[in-house]
């Protein structure tokens, strides 16, 4: 388009060529000699410029504003049609200092044409600039931007892909054994009485969970449709299961009706349904014979008998689901809260495992939020879980929670995994066991098994975030970048204030190299810590030095006693190995549970070559040899 364009903005360069047109004479009027006359060949020459530079600009602007693909199109058809008329109003008309005129109405000695051909021949010049800048432009700046945006969306329709076959295969696999358990209705005079509802609607679940045939889809998703107005059929799509229980709970007194129905999710029909008035203190046995009919109904073939609920006095048991309701919702007066009525049901029951359970829980959770320090949550979060095992010990929850300190506040591995493969056995199925199993396997660097535990999770609690959340990581980890950003934005898509989960997409996206898009995310990050930890990373990757600098001074010194392994793996992706290793040191001095993940943390990538990484490993306990030496056997799901 260029050498077309120039060669006939510049006819009388050609005119050097044509030995049958002799220098400094009048070229015979033939009708080429009247097409460059008469500029026809210059404003080809512009149309063709200009009509690129439109087409080029335009297919660039309109997506941003996400206009129909028909406009482009009509753009490209409309200057194409316009490029004859152009040419032959070129032949026909002719500028003049008195304005345009038919070219038979102007003198040949009062023609302005070689004037006029020479400031089309600057416009053509000023065009060709414009054009060469903006491929330049295009090439080198937004051509990487929308390779890198088209990357992103491959894979995240490519996971939703994924995703839509795992939910097909689910739903195919699923049968007449799966279900999913609703919150029940509180039905209570007492409005205030809805965590007894959920309480017991998740109570049955965790029973049904128990039968190892029965598909039981977790809490968290089950849960998560409350006070939305969907159908049974839809949740049970969303959910990928044949069936769904649901109920309501009238609790007036000591006196206590439940209600629950069975419901083909496929056909949106009634199975079975029951009606139980009992006294308060017959509950245990109302949630027993509902599991036993829902099993029944269903058909499932048991191994032993149906499981049962454990007993404890009521209004022990009133206070323990109240105290569960208000732990999750991880605040420091909530926690107050939950343990005030965990040991009021001690107070009236002490050897109520899950009590003392779910007060270990708290700690250990209060120490993850630094609500609490390290060394004294884990030593209250120990003792309580003790407590709960001496009580039975083959009350899963609580290995799994000794496993997990094990882990995270000894360091000792080989306990963690005696605890977490006890717990396994004692309840294959439980997600809090498996989530431990699968925390293990990452710091034992085995991620293959790790990734399969969190799929096994996410298929059982498909729209609960902290499992989504802990895949992401898991395949981040594992190097599967396309997929954990996916999993990431599933996340935010979810929460869209997830903690931590803005930081960890502009991880991801800092090991692609898209440092512009890796800001962007932990700008929005609403963890201040976690944000921290990004930002010295993002702004080195985009190579603003000064404020990389800023933003790791700023971290140290908020975070030097409680951060230490994070600020390490932050002078590790900047690429200094001194510092890097100093702060390592800090965390084991402090104990840092961060060191916990170090072998699979991969912000480590540019110092793991360095002599001095074995031998760090080695001192914590976490080298190759001694980590294949942990014995952790585990039967993954089918």
């Amino acid at each position: 388009l260029t050498v077309f364009a120039a060669g006939w903005a510049f006819p009388d360069r050609l005119a050097t060529l044509d030995p049958g047109w002799p220098p400094g004479t009048d070229p015979p009027l033939s009708f080429l000699n009247e097409l460059r006359r008469r500029n026809v060949f210059r404003i080809a020459g512009l149309y063709l410029v200009g009509a690129w530079l439109v087409v080029q600009v335009t297919s660039t602007i309109l997506p941003l504003f996400d206009a129909p693909a028909w406009l482009s199109r009509s753009i490209v058809i409309a200057l194409a049609i316009g490029f004859i008329p152009a040419l032959v109003f070129a032949w026909a008309f002719e500028l003049t200092p008195e304005g345009l005129k038919r070219d038979a109405e102007v003198e040949r000695a009062e023609s302005i044409t070689p004037q006029t051909g020479q400031q089309l021949n600057r416009l053509i010049m000023v065009l060709l600039a414009l054009a060469l800048a903006y491929f330049a432009f295009d090439k080198f700046v937004l051509a990487p931007q929308r390779e890198a945006a088209e990357r992103r969306q491959a894979s995240e329709a490519l996971e939703i892909a994924r995703k839509e076959s795992r939910s097909e295969s689910m739903a195919e696999s699923a049968g007449d054994k799966s279900i999913a358990v609703l919150p029940f209705v509180n039905m209570s005079p007492d409005k205030d009485q809805e965590y007894f509802a959920d309480g017991i609607a998740e109570e049955l679940l965790n029973l049904l969970a128990k039968v190892p045939e029965l598909r039981v889809i977790a809490r968290t998703s089950s849960f998560s449709f409350k006070g939305q107005n969907l159908n049974v059929p839809e949740i049970a799509r969303r959910l990928s299961v044949a069936h769904v229980l649901e109920g309501s709970v009238r609790k007036s007194g000591n006196h206590v009706r439940v209600t629950a129905q069975l419901i083909d999710a496929r056909s949106d029909k009634h199975l079975w349904s029951g009606t139980y008035d009992r006294p308060l203190d017959n509950i245990f046995a109302v949630q027993d014979e509902i599991a036993a009919d829902v099993v029944s109904q269903l058909k499932v073939k048991l191994l032993g008998d149906v499981p049962k609920a454990r007993t404890t006095d009521p209004e022990a048991y009133a206070f323990y689901l109240q105290a569960v309701q208000l732990g999750r919702l991880r605040t420091v007066e909530a926690y107050q809260q939950s343990d005030a009525l965990y040991r009021q049901v001690l107070a009236i029951d002490p050897r109520y495992a899950p009590a003392w359970s779910g007060l270990s829980s708290n700690f250990a959770n209060k120490v993850n939020l630094g609500l609490m320090s390290g060394r004294e949550g884990n030593t209250k979060a120990r003792e309580a879980a003790m407590q709960a095992l001496a009580i039975d010990e083959r009350y899963a929850p609580a290995h799994a929670r000794l496993g997990l300190i094990a882990m995270y506040g000894d360091n000792d591995l080989a306990a963690a995994a005696r605890h977490i493969e006890r717990a396994r056995a004692l309840d294959p199925a439980g997600l809090g066991v498996l989530n431990s199993a699968a925390l293990l396997l990452v710091s034992l660097g085995r991620l293959d098994e790790a990734r399969a535990l969190a799929e096994d999770v996410v298929r059982r609690d498909p729209v609960s975030v902290s499992a989504l959340f802990n895949m992401g990581l898991y395949q981040r980890y594992a190097g599967q970048l396309d997929a954990a950003g996916a999993t990431y934005r599933t996340v935010l898509s979810l929460v869209p204030n997830r903690g931590n989960a803005h930081a960890e997409l502009g991880n991801v996206l800092l090991l692609q190299g898209d440092a512009k898009g890796a800001l962007a995310e932990i700008e929005q990050e609403t963890s201040a810590s976690w944000k921290m930890y990004g930002l010295p990373m993002a702004y080195h990757a985009l190579g603003r030095t000064a404020e990389s600098d800023a933003a790791l001074a700023a971290l140290i010194a908020k975070y030097e006693k409680d951060a230490p392994y994070n600020i390490a793996y932050v002078h590790a992706f900047r690429g200094d190995a001194e510092q890097a290793f100093a702060w390592l040191d800090k965390a084991a001095e402090y104990g840092d549970s961060g060191l916990a993940d170090i072998v699979s943390e991969n912000l480590f990538d540019r110092v793991r070559a360095d002599p001095r990484w074995l031998p760090f490993l080695r001192r914590i306990g976490k080298a190759p040899d001694q980590l294949a030496a942990v014995k952790f056997d585990l039967n993954l799901p089918k």
